[in-house]
């Protein structure tokens, strides 16, 4: 195990057997686009940009793996907002329909944003769901409470601002303070 893998694994709940949470990898950048695809609910970014987000936002994201091999089973993107340093935003959560009903989005959500805290003081927690996702909802509703933080709401952005034809509203979920 690297000491980033050690610091990560120190910062969750307990993984099932053979799972483990890590930083992501260039490498990586395939499998993350194959789950978001594979997912069914993901808006599909190119692939290309999986590659550039294990490359550029590795320390504000995380892979769970599995297996003596590592293969990436699931993942969460994240980033610091550049306007609001200490907020951090969420752009996907994915898990490889095999390895769900095991928490493992909540587990890498703690993962990310206690180091995140811990390394960028972060107190709030932003992402967007389209209305309908009551999965996404849910876990965002659940970190909230376990973390002793309210939920605001608003439309970030309204389905008639997406150029590329019908798309749902983008609802913008504010979590914080949070208390770690």
């Amino acid at each position: 195990m690297t000491a980033a893998q050690a610091d990560l694994q120190a910062e969750f709940l307990e993984m099932p057997e053979g799972l483990r949470i890590d930083r992501p990898e260039v490498a990586d950048g395939a499998a993350l686009w194959r789950i978001a695809k594979d997912s069914g609910t993901l808006d599909l970014n190119s692939s290309y940009s999986y590659l550039l987000w294990c490359r550029d936002f590795a320390g504000t994201s995380a892979v769970v793996r599995a297996g003596s091999d590592g293969r990436p089973v699931g993942f969460l993107t994240a980033y610091l907002r550049p306007d609001r340093p200490h907020t951090l935003l969420v752009w996907q959560v994915a898990v490889d329909s095999a390895h769900r009903g095991q928490g493992l989005a909540a587990r890498l959500l703690d993962a990310v944003t206690a180091r995140a805290a811990k390394e960028h003081a972060v107190t709030t927690v932003e992402t967007t769901i389209t209305p309908g996702n009551t999965a996404s909802e849910r876990l965002f509703k659940t970190y909230a409470r376990r973390h002793g933080a309210a939920v605001e709401r608003e439309v970030l952005f309204d389905a008639r601002q997406f150029p590329d034809g019908p798309h749902d509203p983008e609802v913008l979920y504010r979590i914080g303070p949070l208390a770690f």
